[in-house]
């Protein structure tokens, strides 16, 4: 094993008396640098942290930080390892949450089983569906054919889930309520590591709704992908605009 250079950079800082090891920050960090360790938030280790901060804005407690310290240079050919646990259906939250569970559903085709009922079958083939739980190396994301929607769309669009959803992974975000530079990092991770046959932002007609279409723009041009971007826009009353 070689030398390992310390170096003077940035890096997260957890408040130890603040942290209340909820586990929420875990699936937040792309790079897999965070653990939680007798029931508070730890660096696993100094060169799996890149110092952006993906993880602060998800902690309820503000008990993570960044400072500037020495530590290990950061190193990314190490993320391996996080590759591989992301890609696992079943991965879960510490604390045992389900909301950052990944998982692939199984759904019946339109038209299978109970013939002449009214009720509509739900296609959606993923969990989670929230950016900011989504692993950025899931197996339902490799190669897939993406949606993502803003928050509002399948509210306002009766048929969201017959028309954007069958065969496609979803993923949802809040251009405007969200914090779009977390989003940012995540989405551009998720094109590195995933590589998605092609992402479609469904949005809302409103004007802040069009930042969606912008940050994937952003991210597929930051990871050096070509990955074909289209774009739907829903209108309020529920109709397609464009």
């Amino acid at each position: 094993m070689g030398l390992r250079v310390r170096v003077l950079r940035k890096i997260v800082r957890i408040d130890e008396e603040k942290c209340n090891g909820c586990g929420i920050c875990i699936p937040a960090c792309a790079e897999g640098a965070l653990a939680i360790v007798d029931g508070k938030a730890r660096l696993v280790s100094d060169r799996f942290c890149d110092g952006l901060g993906a993880c602060l804005a998800e902690c309820p407690k503000g008990a993570m930080s960044i400072e500037e310290r020495e530590a290990e240079d950061f190193d990314d050919s190490a993320l391996s390892h996080r590759d591989h646990e992301m890609s696992h259906a079943g991965d879960t939250l510490p604390c045992g949450c389900p909301s950052a569970s990944v998982t692939r559903l199984e759904r019946r085709r339109a038209g299978e089983g109970c013939p002449g009922a009214v009720h509509q079958e739900s296609a959606l083939e993923n969990w989670p569906v929230q950016l900011a739980l989504v692993p950025p190396a899931a197996s339902f994301l490799q190669g897939a054919d993406v949606v993502l929607a803003a928050d509002c769309v399948p509210f306002a669009y009766a048929d969201f889930h017959r028309d954007f959803l069958q065969d496609r992974a979803l993923m949802v975000a809040c251009p405007k309520l969200d914090d779009t530079q977390v989003h940012l990092l995540r989405l551009t991770e998720i094109m590195r590591r995933s590589a998605p046959k092609s992402i479609t932002v469904v949005r809302m007609e409103v004007p802040c709704c069009s930042g969606l279409r912008r940050m994937a723009e952003e991210a597929i041009r930051l990871s050096g992908k070509k990955v074909p971007l289209g774009e739907v826009v829903i209108g309020i009353r529920g109709d397609i605009k464009a």
